[in-house]
């Protein structure tokens, strides 16, 4: 896709629906979205001039942006000014039903090739969820620090989990993301899957090769992928960036930033967990129809072992 293909995409995307709403898990995971809707341009922020949100301008911001990619190293600064200004473009396309859920993740990095930048994903995330709550990430990443503290507990009592004496930090989050799913179960994974934490995070054997493991890979979701020096994110089977082993207690934030930036649909199997997460770390409400049996137990269960 080149730049003038984007901004036609951009341009019918004002057809869709508007900027995120405050229904939480509605605005983000929504099968049905309706065909028609008022445009993202006919309701400016009252602090702002009504030019500033024009369908010229934004897509003028998107060019821009286009342009600033096609540099070597773009400065993080000018993209996530331009990110800012074009939020409400970019959510209306992201968000409506343009583009199918299967082929969202391709498209949208071939559009925003800066959200192969875990940096500008999470900067994504704050603008969804708390745009300006400057202190966001941090208050975050406190939240999800004090939440897996308190299931290192919960998985200690339930015998799924030993204390975590002598392990690494790596280690130590690496045994954490495999039994999540056990904590907080969902339906069982799909048959070529045999373990649901798989939806999570992969753990490569000595002679594995990550680029064989994404072309069988049988789910489409965000993954994290640990190798022998570093942590690769995944999105199905396509690789969208690295990170260093010792970010991988707060690699579950990074999937959840994907899911919402992408605008992505959790898996079955682990949709109980990541709707609590959803819940208790990121503040998100869920919509109703997600309060599933499976989300009431476990949230239930977790919340007579915390106290409240």
């Amino acid at each position: 896709m080149d730049s003038s293909d984007s901004t036609i995409i951009l341009d019918r995307s004002t057809e869709g629906t508007g900027s995120p709403g405050s229904d939480g898990k509605e605005r983000r995971r929504s099968q049905s979205l309706p065909e028609e809707a008022p445009s993202a341009f006919s309701s400016p922020d009252a602090n702002k001039s009504a030019d500033v949100d024009s369908p010229a301008n934004l897509v003028r911001h998107y060019k821009t942006l286009q342009t600033l990619y096609k540099r070597k190293n773009p400065n993080h600064q000018d993209v996530a000014h331009l990110l800012d200004l074009e939020f409400v473009a970019r959510r209306a396309f992201i968000d409506s039903n343009t583009v199918r859920e299967e082929d969202r993740p391709k498209k949208v990095l071939e559009a925003y090739p800066c959200f192969k930048d875990i940096g500008h994903v999470m900067e994504e995330l704050q603008r969804i969820l708390d745009k300006d709550n400057a202190n966001f990430i941090n208050e975050l990443k406190g939240r999800w620090h004090d939440f897996c503290q308190r299931v290192q507990f919960f998985g200690v009592c339930k015998k799924v989990l030993k204390p975590p004496m002598g392990m690494d930090k790596a280690e130590q989050a690496l045994e954490i993301l495999r039994v999540l799913p056990s904590l907080f179960p969902s339906s069982a994974p799909p048959k070529r899957v045999r373990d649901a934490s798989e939806a999570l995070v992969h753990v490569l054997e000595e002679a594995e090769d990550p680029n064989s493991y994404l072309k069988k890979c049988p789910l489409s979701c965000p993954v994290v992928i640990v190798c022998s020096s570093n942590c690769l994110l995944a999105v199905g089977d396509v690789a969208i960036t690295t990170f260093p082993k010792d970010e991988l207690s707060e690699s579950v934030l990074y999937l959840m930033a994907y899911y919402y930036t992408l605008h992505l649909t959790y898996p079955k199997c682990v949709a109980t967990l990541l709707s609590v997460i959803q819940t208790e770390v990121l503040l998100d409400k869920i919509h109703e129809r997600d309060l599933t049996s499976s989300y009431k137990k476990s949230m239930t269960e977790w919340k007579a072992f915390i106290g409240q």
